[in-house]
């Protein structure tokens, strides 16, 4: 199924915690709905992700269950500082468009992501993808 299809128009409420429960890759994103042209997107996460940036748009992160933490670095700052976030279940956090991110949860953790449809998943620079980190724009529910 294309992303095209993936997020037709909802006939029936979905619950989050049934579309969560669908999947159990880690760092594979799956398409709830679509807004616009945007994705809403959920996740399963734990480890490391990647350091990359979307020099477009900015990446709205919600934690739905667990903790995520943001290291943060601009790269358009003289210093290159480097700062993190930590967001606790139910908290939201937008990464910036042309900040250069690397998102990490060390006990693991569920998250929803709002961002422009065809969004990839490692931004439009990146380090070396390490291999459990999925390369996507999103994978349709159920996929």
């Amino acid at each position: 199924m294309s992303n095209e299809n993936a997020a037709s128009a909802a006939t029936e409420p979905l619950a989050l915690t049934a579309a969560l429960a669908s999947f159990d890759a880690l760092w594979s994103p799956r398409i709830v709905a679509r807004v616009n042209d945007y994705d809403v997107r959920v996740a399963k996460v734990a480890g490391e992700h990647v350091w990359h940036v979307h020099k477009d748009t900015d990446e709205f992160f919600l934690v739905l269950d667990g903790a995520l933490h943001i290291a943060l670095r601009d790269s358009d700052s003289d210093s290159d500082s480097e700062r993190s976030v930590t967001l606790e279940q139910g908290a939201v956090f937008v990464v910036p468009r042309g900040v250069w991110h690397l998102p990490r949860s060390s006990g693991g953790a569920s998250i929803l992501l709002f961002e422009p449809s065809g969004t990839s998943t490692v931004g439009d620079a990146h380090d070396v993808v390490p291999g459990h980190v999925d390369v996507t724009t999103g994978h349709a529910l159920g996929a």
